[in-house]
């Protein structure tokens, strides 16, 4: 049988989205904290009585505190049809062994085999860890799986703990950077959501009222706030004036990478600052050719030239003359970039983990570093808006901007930044003077006392002196440890996130054998610095540093009118969440349901066999029915195969890098496509031979690989092939070949609008 569509409820169908209300945990209704005040009305000398909610700031505890919502209500019996035990018992009964076969064309027998391997592997004594790359993501519900395996760890215990967890793979080294010191258009530094148009984020106490979960540890989000507002806008940022909040820019909307290509697309876009990508390759590479067309400007910086760089005279449609030279209006300026090795910086990998790199030689000629060109845009943009009294260009004018090198600090560049200056801001300081360094986000105040501009780095460079992601001591051979002194990971340099899970309710390890952190009952503290007061007995002690209050004793109680941490008890390990607990249902931040469920692709050969809803009825598709982005209809017979784009090795993203060079070149020279011995012999296609696939999109050349490492799926009772081919090639570059991403679509997530490079339909025919 199908179930019923959609899988949730109330769903939106003319807005396209649910109404997650009805996901919300049945609560006790708690009154708002009011405050009484008395109001004299001037013309009759009347007075009255008014309640209104006590919001005043700084600080802003009391507003934190107004936000407080009633006690969710609990069933300790796991009876009650409506808690989420029993919620998700009934919603996973339908993956059955038999079910998830048809689905996913994985015989039941090896599903099973995975699944007791992994119970065999979790417990007090064993943890699994998953790892994925791209694959889980590049979906219209990548989010759903990821957020399934996060479901599974938690039921298996395998969260907090070493050896456990669900780990993202990064393509290069500081993807982890570039989110928390955000290139994303929706969140701020450390993954505050961004101001917006959209939301009631009027004010500032609005957006705190708005974004602060007051039992929580981001119940102290007023302070990151504030610090990274002063941070923003500095002396200039008070009290009286909101910190600057009004200055500081709102998205009106997606502005997401595809989100802005249709827009370009659209004639929407005017100019764009194309660093470090080479969207000419990028996703429907047809329709992103065409929307580059439509800009009056386009700045690129790269290494080398890219297909970016060169669309407007080397691009398929201009060779084939189906695009004339003299027809694109778009004037592209091209600027040499440095390589990594040629500058000073940090990576932040895939373990949050800060490392600082040191240049090894200076670049050539021109070529100037990331950081140059946007320290001199915005020395220059300042200096063009400074004569300006417009309200909306006080933003520019009071920006701080103090990043050229100190006095007697060489600078590698003519024009370069000082990367030491600028991670001293993004650590943080004490406002009243910026060479005492902040220790940590718990020194972090909401009254302008402190400058922070991303409160999860705070820590990491403690002194005027001390920068310690430029660390390289590891633990000594033989002995336990997270090996904290080899660069710095955020937050407050631990290694193993909600580690307070590593013990049990009363704090032991769970086992010997997986000991991490645990409760010490005899250690003695000492006095609080600041009051002079001694420290309850009792810390947290291990090999990593605790994710949790430090002398918070496992036996200890929520603070009736606590907030942060203070509204959490001594069992409670999930801090960053507001009851304090994993969410196996999650009621909220999550666009397309409370609980991960099975869609199908966009594009697809088979009908959904699980729901009769065939794809997740809020995932995105931009410019539809548009006809450079051209959709297959579900069981399309003109593309019968799943088609998924994946990475070599051997080179790096689209190739604009590894294809200039020779040794890597010549380990992999040409494009391919991978694809099985029954579907080679079916299309009598050898080894070797050239063959042409397309997609609704649009079609390319490659050679043949046949292998066995891809095999025939059988989902939905209907045989299916799967081929598979990397992105990497170009026009530019020692070894050139067609755009594998002429054939995807601009089709995504609906929570961060990743495109569905992953799974997709094609044909293959012999060239």
């Amino acid at each position: 049988m199908k179930f019923s569509e959609p899988p949730f409820w109330p769903y939106n169908g003319l807005e396209g989205r649910y109404d997650n209300a009805t996901w919300q945990y049945k609560r006790t209704p708690k009154p708002a904290a009011r405050v009484e005040i008395t109001v004299t009305t001037a013309a009759t000398g009347s007075t009255t009585k008014d309640l209104i909610a006590k919001r005043a700031g700084p600080p802003f505890d009391d507003l934190v505190r107004s936000l407080k919502p009633g006690p969710a209500e609990k069933d300790p019996t796991l009876e009650n049809p409506h808690c989420v035990f029993q919620i998700l018992k009934r919603h996973f009964a339908r993956y059955t062994p038999e079910m998830v076969e048809q689905v996913c064309g994985s015989p039941k027998e090896k599903f099973i085999k995975v699944a007791e391997m992994l119970l065999e592997n979790s417990g007090r004594d064993r943890t699994s860890a998953f790892a994925y790359a791209v694959a889980w993501t590049q979906h219209t519900y990548g989010v759903q799986m990821i957020s399934c395996c996060a479901l599974l760890q938690l039921l298996l215990g395998n969260i907090g703990r070493p050896g456990a967890g669900v780990m993202a793979l990064r393509g290069h080294a500081a993807i982890q950077g570039s989110t928390d010191v955000p290139t994303l258009y929706h969140s701020i530094h450390g993954y505050l959501n961004a101001p917006s148009a959209l939301r009631p984020h009027e004010t500032l106490r609005d957006y705190m009222a708005a974004e602060t979960n007051p039992t929580s540890y981001y119940g102290n989000l007023p302070k990151f706030l504030v610090s990274y507002l002063k941070s923003m806008y500095g002396a200039a940022a008070t009290a009286e004036n909101d910190f600057g909040y009004d200055w500081h820019p709102k998205i009106l909307g997606d502005h997401s990478h595809i989100a802005s290509f249709a827009a370009m697309a659209d004639g929407k876009v005017k100019g764009m600052c194309c660093v470090g990508q080479n969207p000419a390759t990028s996703l429907n590479g047809g329709a992103t050719r065409q929307a580059l067309r439509q800009l009056d400007w386009l700045v690129v910086k790269d290494n080398w030239l890219t297909e970016t760089a060169t669309h407007w005279y080397l691009a398929p449609e201009v060779k084939s003359g189906e695009v004339k030279i003299a027809d694109i209006k778009t004037e592209i300026f091209f600027f040499p970039s440095t390589q990594i090795a040629e500058y000073d910086g940090s990576f932040t990998n895939t373990q949050r983990m800060l490392q600082w790199h040191s240049f090894a030689a200076k670049a050539p000629g021109d070529c100037r570093t990331d950081s140059w060109f946007y320290h001199n845009l915005a020395k220059r943009l300042k200096k063009a808006y400074a004569g300006s009294k417009l309200p909306r260009d006080q933003g520019w004018n009071n920006v701080s901007w103090d990043f050229d090198p100190d006095a007697g600090e060489e600078a590698l560049y003519p024009g370069e930044i000082s990367a030491r200056k600028v991670l001293r801001e993004i650590n943080g300081y004490q406002t009243a003077d910026p060479k005492q360094h902040l220790k940590g986000f718990a020194e972090l105040k909401d009254d302008g006392s402190t400058t922070c501009a991303s409160w999860i780095y705070c820590g990491c460079y403690p002194a005027w002196d001390q920068n310690l992601t430029a660390r390289r001591e590891p633990d000594p051979p033989g002995v336990p440890g997270a090996h904290l002194k080899w660069g710095w990971a955020w937050p407050a340099n631990r290694r193993v996130m909600y580690n307070r899970a590593s013990a049990d309710l009363k704090g032991n390890p769970w086992s010997e054998r997986k000991r991490w952190i645990w409760w010490d009952p005899t250690f003695v503290n000492p006095p609080d610095p600041k009051t002079g007061k001694a420290v309850p007995r009792g810390k947290w002690v291990g090999y990593d540093v605790p994710d949790f209050g430090a002398t918070k004793a496992p036996d200890a109680q929520p603070k009736p009118d606590g907030i942060g941490l203070d509204a959490l008890s001594g069992t409670q390990p999930f801090i960053m969440r507001a009851d304090g607990k994993g969410w196996l249902f999650v009621p909220a931040g999550l666009v397309d349901g409370p609980l991960p469920t099975h869609y199908e692709p966009h594009e697809s050969p088979v009908q959904n066999p699980l729901y009769k809803q065939q794809t997740s009825p809020v995932h995105k598709v931009w410019a539809p029915g548009k006809p450079y982005n051209k959709l297959a209809v579900v069981g399309d017979p003109k593309f019968p195969y799943v088609i998924s784009t994946y990475r070599l090795t051997e080179h790096y993203l689209a190739g604009a890098m590894s294809r200039w060079l020779p040794w890597l070149a010549e380990l992999q020279p040409e494009l391919f496509i991978e694809l099985g011995k029954d579907l080679a012999k079916e299309k009598g296609i050898r080894n070797l031979d050239w063959v042409v696939v397309s997609s609704p999109r649009g079609h390319i050349r490659a050679k043949a690989l046949v292998t066995d490492r891809i095999g025939v799926m059988h989902i939905a009772g209907k045989r299916i092939h799967h081929v598979g081919m990397p992105w990497h090639w170009g026009w530019m570059g020692l070894s050139t070949g067609d755009v594998v991403n002429d054939l995807t679509a601009w089709v995504g997530d609906p929570n961060v609008s990743i495109h569905e490079g992953k799974a997709f339909v094609c044909n293959v025919e012999k060239a």
